[in-house]
């Protein structure tokens, strides 16, 4: 083995040297060189580049792959350079189950039926998911990746070299001045025994000194054009990942494009299946009770028919009920949930609003189709069907 003692001992030399002279400027003791101002403008974007990239990659990230095994088992696939094993997207997983079901149910029963268009259909939306997650991978994640594992490496090495180029620029200024001082102290302050030996031995560290800070600021200005060459690259990084933008945008209207097409056909194959569940209007409404859902709560529905007005049922005719005289019974009274809004037909009809809260109950020989109902000191007729009673 090679073992150059002297270079190993001149590179702790200079490496002692940049150390000192780094602490110095953080303590103020030194002077420092700065950067032209155009410079340091593209060192500022370059970094501002970066960390937003890096943020956006990493978010990108979370969205494609939520789950951070995942993830970690991907990134070391990619350090191997292997293959990354083909996954099955939630979607499939789901409508593989569903499918599965339905052969134990029975596909020639209503559910089991359903289950298999849904699962179906669930398939083909995890299939999407697929497409969309290797499109936004290759076109979107893979150019980010690039910048910060390639060319953000290369541009962070230059300037950790220009800053090193620096150092011994600064170094040797502070080697020079000194030199200079111990010169003109001298020739200020003679001694007429040794002074052509001393003033000789201090010229010649002085030019020795101005040789090494020609050098020093020779390799520091190539240095700087280097990098600078390479900060001004970012604006071609820029464009790049504009236009993968644009990819990822086109590979996200697309996915969302195939998912509202497939929900489209999956609710016109639902409507051709004969509902099983389907019930009379006042039984679906009234029995649903707050842990289900009747069929007239869900979105988009309508509501229901005004129900018909009983020409008598004994004695309490609509037209001769008062309802100021009607009294709430001392039990029997209960909370429902108003289904639609409800205009009264007269008088001795209360309004309802969707979502509102009233206290409902009935009176002896009144119409099944209609509850009494109160909302503070309000109080008239509501429909059945209109409610979802709750308690």
């Amino acid at each position: 083995m090679d073992f150059n003692v002297k270079k190993l001992a001149s590179d702790a030399g200079v490496f002692f040297t940049r150390a000192v002279q780094f602490t110095e400027e953080k303590l103020g003791q030194a002077e420092k060189t700065e950067l032209d101002a155009h410079l340091e403008n593209l060192i500022a974007r370059a970094d501002c580049t970066k960390n937003w990239t890096e943020k956006i990659f990493r978010q990108t990230e979370i969205l494609l792959q939520p789950n951070p095994s995942a993830r970690i088992e991907e990134f070391f696939y990619e350090k191997l350079d292997k293959k990354i094993p083909m996954r099955t997207t939630n979607g499939e997983l789901l409508g593989q189950y569903m499918l599965d079901a339905a052969k134990d149910f029975g596909p020639g029963t209503p559910y089991g039926s359903t289950l298999i268009t849904v699962g179906e259909y669930q398939k083909k939306l995890g299939g999407a998911e697929r497409d969309f997650l290797q499109t936004s991978a290759i076109n979107f994640l893979t150019p980010l990746r690039n910048f910060l594992e390639g060319d953000w490496r290369t541009i962070s090495k230059e300037r950790r070299l220009l800053e090193n180029r620096r150092l011994d620029l600064d170094v040797s200024k502070a080697r020079l001045k000194k030199a200079k001082l111990a010169e003109a102290k001298a020739a200020a302050a003679p001694d007429f025994q040794e002074t052509r030996p001393r003033n000789y031995v201090l010229s010649a560290s002085a030019s020795a000194a101005e040789h090494e800070l020609r050098v020093a600021q020779t390799e520091f200005d190539r240095q700087a054009e280097v990098t600078r060459l390479l900060l001004e690259g970012i604006s071609s990084t820029h464009v790049n990942h504009l236009r993968c933008l644009h990819e990822f945008v086109e590979a996200q209207a697309t996915y969302y494009a195939q998912c509202h097409k497939h929900m489209q056909e999956l609710q016109k194959e639902l409507r051709r299946i004969p509902n099983a569940f389907t019930g009379s209007p006042s039984t679906s409404a009234v029995l649903a009770g707050p842990s289900g859902l009747s069929s007239s709560s869900l979105p988009g529905a309508s509501p229901p028919a005004r129900p018909p007005v009983s020409s008598g049922h004994s004695g309490l005719e609509a037209s001769t009920l008062k309802i100021e005289e009607v009294q709430p019974p001392a039990t029997g009274t209960r909370k429902a949930k108003v289904l639609y809004d409800y205009d009264a037909a007269d008088t001795s009809e209360l309004s309802l609003l969707a979502d509102e809260l009233i206290t409902v109950y009935t009176v002896p020989g009144m119409d099944p189709d209609w509850l009494i109902g109160e909302r503070g000191n309000q109080k008239g007729k509501v429909p059945v069907t209109y409610l979802e009673l709750l308690s």
